[in-house]
């Protein structure tokens, strides 16, 4: 065969098969577009993207999921009024020894006392008709007034309150059913979480509920409008608290109590504190069981192991505090526990920082005995302390208990080597005034922070144990003596301020 028609033989094989692709390509596109032989048939449909399914914002009825939370928890809530009295003006005429001087100068200024009101919140947490609120709200009431969300008003008996934890419970005696909260569980809860808080802020604004998330926990060490209990472990939270919130619940998203709405921060904005339910319920059985608290009690000053410290002790990577200093006469001394020793672990707990530390040795009960791991010296040793009873304590079941410190409202330290060094003072003389609570009979009196009490009527101090005892006698010998009188006799103080002495006059509360 020629060399021309070998090509024109392949020319047409190929031909051949670039045919039968062309009609292979043609079947497919008719197939891919629904074609059925029928010209109606033919068509071509248009492929376009598919959008993501959208999660819907809301349910159906557009509800908000905290509309459930109101319906449950604000028929629960209650209004606290309360009536106290309080001196009128700033001196007595009767006190001092310019007593005489004012009234020749103010012959018409009446000496009295005024009524008080004071408002806050509460809720009702069993139908035995409790109330848990704060003890800054109910704090000397002479009269408390409970006023339920359908507007029924009771008068509520004072069944106990805790200054140490600023929480107090009340009573009235509802007729027929009455709605109560449940408690959730405060440790479970997340910063982050959701959160409801109710109350009467200003008094005014009933039923008022507010909405935000935990945005932290175990807060502590603060000076805050309210009060500043010892034992703080607040939640925070920016749920709207005003004044007139104290007491009220702070919720979850199921509508259970998870904190006690207690104070705000005067200097921040949008920031709340509220006390953990888990503790208040500790607090509250005590009270309704027992019309006090009951802690147990060590007697050391206990300070922060921080990393400079841990440092310059060699005890880097170690968690505890360290034993600032040890009270003559308590639990601690007999232990054989020592200035400077660093407590590792209370009762089988590792120890992370003092309000822990702190909360640990209260909720123990009294004469436990209880193992302490220390460190001294780099070395580890196992002590053991029977606890006594926590002596600072003030719980009572009614307002008219007062034969203990509580009633003057400050809390002492002895004065040690750094506190002397500190203020220029003399070591071992008087005590310390490290905290005045809010509206105390020392706050009215002028007493502050850095303040030394060198006496307490006749009697010398020289430490906390000297101080207490002084102060209860002071007491039962001024309500002796002004028997059949409206008001008790004043105790006079020798205090120290600023290398200064001076004496003040401070009348106890007489009920």
């Amino acid at each position: 065969m020629s060399t021309l028609m070998k090509a024109l033989a392949s020319a047409k094989i190929f031909l051949a098969v670039l045919l039968l692709m062309s009609l292979g390509v043609f079947v497919g596109l008719m197939l891919g577009t629904g074609y059925n032989g029928s010209e109606e048939t033919v068509s071509a449909t248009p492929i376009t993207p598919q959008a993501a399914p959208v999660a819907p914002l809301a349910s159906e009825s557009l509800e908000s999921p905290f509309v459930s939370v109101a319906q449950k928890v604000l028929p629960a809530v209650v209004n606290v009024d309360t009536k106290r009295r309080v001196s009128y003006g700033g001196f007595d005429l009767d006190q001092g020894p310019y007593g005489d001087f004012f009234r020749r100068l103010f012959p018409q200024m009446p000496d009295q006392e005024v009524e008080v009101p004071t408002y806050g919140s509460g809720f009702i947490f069993d139908e035995d008709g409790h109330i848990l609120t704060n003890n800054h709200v109910v704090r000397d009431a002479e009269e408390i007034v409970i006023t339920l969300h359908d507007g029924t008003e009771y008068y509520a008996e004072l069944v106990g309150r805790d200054a140490a934890t600023d929480i107090a419970v009340v009573k009235i005696d509802p007729e027929g059913y009455i709605p109560a909260l449940t408690f959730g569980d405060s440790d479970a809860m997340r910063v982050g979480d959701w959160v409801v808080a109710v109350g009467n802020p200003f008094h005014e604004l009933e039923g008022t509920l507010t909405v935000g998330v935990i945005s932290a926990k175990g807060r502590s060490d603060l000076r805050i409008a309210g009060g500043a209990p010892i034992y703080q472990s607040f939640i925070q939270t920016d749920a709207s608290i005003n004044y007139g919130n104290s007491g009220g619940p702070l919720c979850n998203i199921r509508g259970e109590a998870i904190g006690i709405n207690s104070a705000i921060n005067p200097s921040g904005q949008g920031i709340g504190f509220a006390i953990p339910i888990n503790l208040a319920k500790k607090i509250s059985d005590q009270l309704i069981s027992n019309g006090e608290v009951v802690r147990g009690y060590l007697g050391i000053l206990p300070q922060e192991l921080t990393d400079d410290l841990a440092e310059g002790m060699g005890v880097e990577g170690r968690n505890g505090i360290i034993v600032g200093s040890v009270e003559s006469g308590t639990p601690a001394e007999d232990s054989g526990l020592e200035e400077g020793d660093i407590i590792v672990e209370f009762n089988g707990v590792e120890v992370e920082d003092v309000d822990q530390f702190r909360m640990l040795v209260a909720d123990t009960p009294v004469d436990s005995r209880v193992p302490i791991e220390v460190l001294r010296d780099g070395d580890e040793k196992t002590l053991t302390a029977t606890l006594a009873r926590r002596p600072q304590d003030f719980a009572s079941a009614t307002t008219g208990t007062r034969q203990n410190e509580d009633w003057l409202g400050v809390d002492v330290h002895r004065v040690d080597s750094d506190v002397a060094r500190e203020l220029e003072v003399r070591e071992g003389q008087g005590v310390v005034i490290v905290d005045v609570r809010a509206g105390s009979p020392a706050e009215s009196a002028g007493l502050g922070r850095g303040d030394i009490i060198l006496s307490v009527g006749d009697a010398e101090v020289d430490g906390v144990r000297e101080f207490e005892r002084a102060l209860r006698d002071a007491y039962d010998e001024s309500i002796k003596e002004s028997e059949g009188r409206r008001k008790a006799k004043p105790i006079v103080f020798l205090v120290q301020r600023q290398g200064r002495t001076m004496f003040v006059p401070i009348r106890p509360p007489k009920d």
